[in-house]
Order: structure tokens, then C-alpha cells, then sequence
């Protein structure tokens, strides 16, 4: 299974993510520190769990559905690969490797995520 949060307020209005068998294992709102002038200062953090063998459809969906301004990306593991999702933009890199982490976070940074929030698990 492949593991990840997903933040409710990063979706596109109007958008639909279905065909998957995402299983929510959790639900939380948080308050955030460090909220662009683009994002609100409350979340609502979906934590996710899906097949492994949906791993690459899932994240093209994502990029499909995100908000394209305001510094939002989903991120989840597969057992083996990290998957940083943007809108309209899929990153993918082995668990671990720090040099693509950083080409990740350099991408992350220029579309207007801060650095408090570069803080994905990989």
C-alpha cells in the first residue's frame, strides 16, 4: 500500500478525484503558521492508503486536480518511491535520494511553496 496526506483545500473547485480505492485513515484540521497569501490559515489533512499498482494513475489524476496557485502539492510512498505531485506536474524519485528531493523542493519553491512547508516524508 502506498501511504500519503492529502490537504482539502489544495483541490481545484470543481474538481473530482474518483476511480481510485483510496482509503482514508485519518482526518484532521490544523491551523497553519505558515500559509501563503494564497492558502487559508486551517487545513483539513486527508491521510490516505491506496494500492501500489495505482501509484503513477493516481498521481496524473492529482496533477489534474490540484489548485495551480498557492503552493499546493500531495505527497506519498510506495515501498521503494517518493511521489511529490504539483498541478499539471508528477515528480517520482527513489525513497531517499537527496539530490532529487532537492530538485523537488527547487520546483516547490518556484511555483510559491514555502520553506516551512518542504517538509514531506520520503
Amino acid at each position: 500500500m502506498l501511504g500519503g496526506v492529502l490537504i482539502a483545500e489544495s483541490l481545484r473547485v470543481g474538481s473530482e478525484l474518483n476511480g481510485f480505492p483510496l482509503q482514508v485513515t485519518r482526518v484532521r484540521r490544523i491551523g497553519v503558521g505558515s500559509a501563503t497569501a494564497g492558502q487559508p490559515g486551517e487545513w483539513t489533512l486527508l491521510d490516505f492508503q491506496a494500492p501500489e499498482a495505482d501509484a503513477e494513475r493516481l498521481a496524473a489524476a492529482l496533477a489534474g486536480c490540484l489548485e495551480p496557485t498557492g503552493g499546493w502539492y500531495v505527497n506519498y510512498n510506495t515501498t521503494a518511491e517518493a511521489f511529490v505531485v504539483f498541478a499539471d506536474r508528477v515528480f517520482r524519485y527513489p525513497r531517499g535520494d537527496a539530490a532529487a528531493r532537492s530538485e523537488v523542493q527547487a520546483y516547490a519553491r518556484s511555483v510559491g511553496v514555502p520553506e516551512e512547508q518542504l517538509d514531506w516524508e520520503d
